[in-house]
This record gives structure tokens, C-alpha cells and sequence, in this order.
């Protein structure tokens, strides 16, 4: 048995491979240790040394030889505890981090994610705001994330996350994937083309591709983001069809 979660309380790999070795074989010599972990001698003196310091593994001496074995493993608990009282006190100070930030941030801030993966990160950040607007959907994310979509629309449901969607002119007749809390309205043919969907929420925009290279570019102005969403309006009122 190899732990490799030891990494979690600050052990390097070289420790948690000694303690793993002791762990399994019981009282062990510097020998049978070194058979088992392949790590060179001095190294394992070193790290042996280490453990001793950190209280997981003691030492005895017979006949000038010693044999190692496990400290009790209530010391394992102990350094837990003392990891989760710093993220708990680290966690205290989170508020005042996020006030300096919105503080410092600029008005107007420009963001771009690379990879299949961040576009997720946009679509989990739409689940914070009442009302998303979406310009040339193609319900792109069912296909693309057959997995992630159903849990993200219960989800979705559950927020009350309205989304007004313009979609594609291919949709038309098809069935939708999902009605609840979902406005929609088709685009001409004219306006379909590259996957480039363009997503308002808050005072956010953010235009994603879906093409051979997935992309998301997420601008966030006050300003642009009503502008934005005065031209969805425009395209709801008087260029899309029910």
C-alpha cells in the first residue's frame, strides 16, 4: 500500500515511498528498505532522518543495528488537524482578498480561455446570473459535453437561471433539449456560418467557438454588455421567428 494522499500533509515522494515500505513490511532494516523502495542508501538516511523529526517512524537499537517501524498513527491525525486549522484561518481572510479584488479590478477586463475543458468554466459562471442571453446557438454543449449537460441543466433549473436563446435556423422542428426556464426564437438562415455562439449574462460577454480550435473570449463591461444585449433585444423583437 502506497499513500499517496501523505503528499497532502507536506511528505515528498521519497518519504511517503519509505513510510509505505515500512508501513507494509513492519520493523525493517536499512537492507530490506532499500529492496523494497530502489532508492539509494544515503537518500533513504536522509528521508529516514526526516520522518524520525517529523514523529511518524521511531527507531531500535540491538546489537549496534537499527530496525524502524511506525510511530503510532495518531500523528498522521495530528498533521492533519493542524492542515485543516490553516486552511480554516487562510479561509477567514477569502472576504477581504475578494474586496481588495473588486476594489483593484479594472472596469473594463479582458479574459481568454483555451481548451475543449474552459468552456465549462463559462457555463458554470452563467449559473450565478437570473437571466443569460445567447446570440447563434446550436445547443453545441449537449453534443460536445454529452455527460456534463444533463447534471449542468439540473443545476441550471435549480438556480432558476432563465436562458433567452436566438438559435440557429437548423434547430427549427427539432426538439429542444431542454424547455424549463428557456425562451427561444430561430435566426435566419443567413445568420448561420462558424460556430461562434455569443453569450450575455450580467455584465459579461463572452464568445465561444466551437470549431476545430475551442476558444472562449470573455469580455466584461457594464457598457458593452447593455449594448449587447440592446442588439439581442433588436434581433428578438424584429428579425427572429418564433
Amino acid at each position: 500500500m502506497k499513500i499517496k494522499e501523505m503528499g497532502d500533509i507536506g511528505l515528498t515522494q521519497g518519504e511517503i515511498k519509505v513510510y509505505s515500505a515500512i508501513l507494509n513490511i513492519g520493523s525493517s532494516s536499512i537492507n530490506i528498505i532499500h529492496e523494497k523502495t530502489g532508492l539509494e542508501r544515503r537518500a533513504i538516511y536522509d528521508i529516514i532522518n526526516k520522518l524520525i523529526e517529523k514523529g511518524l517512524i521511531t527507531y531500535t537499537l540491538e546489537k549496534g543495528k537499527r530496525t524502524y517501524q511506525l510511530a503510532p498513527p495518531k500523528r498522521l491525525q495530528e498533521e492533519v488537524d493542524k492542515r485543516i486549522n490553516k486552511l480554516k484561518e487562510f479561509e477567514k481572510i477569502i472576504p477581504k482578498i475578494t474586496e481588495i479584488y473588486k476594489t483593484n479590478k479594472p472596469k473594463t477586463n479582458i479574459e481568454v480561455f483555451r481548451g475543449k475543458e474552459s468552456i465549462k468554466s463559462v457555463f458554470e459562471d452563467m449559473l450565478n446570473h437570473k437571466n443569460v442571453y445567447s446570440i447563434s446557438g446550436g445547443w453545441n454543449i449537449v453534443r460536445e459535453f454529452p455527460y456534463y449537460w444533463p447534471q449542468y441543466d439540473k443545476r441550471r433549473i435549480k438556480a432558476k437561471s432563465i436562458w433567452h436563446n436566438l438559435v440557429r435556423h437548423e434547430w427549427k422542428g427539432k426538439e429542444q433539449p431542454t424547455t424549463k426556464f428557456v425562451k427561444f426564437k430561430f435566426l435566419p438562415e443567413e445568420f448561420s456560418g462558424n460556430p461562434i455562439v455569443i453569450l450575455i449574462y450580467g455584465n459579461k460577454v463572452a464568445n465561444v467557438s466551437w470549431g476545430e480550435e475551442y476558444f472562449v473570449f470573455v469580455l466584461e463591461s457594464k457598457a458593452i454588455a447593455e449594448n449587447y444585449k440592446k442588439y439581442f433585444k433588436y434581433l428578438w423583437d424584429k428579425v427572429a421567428k418564433e
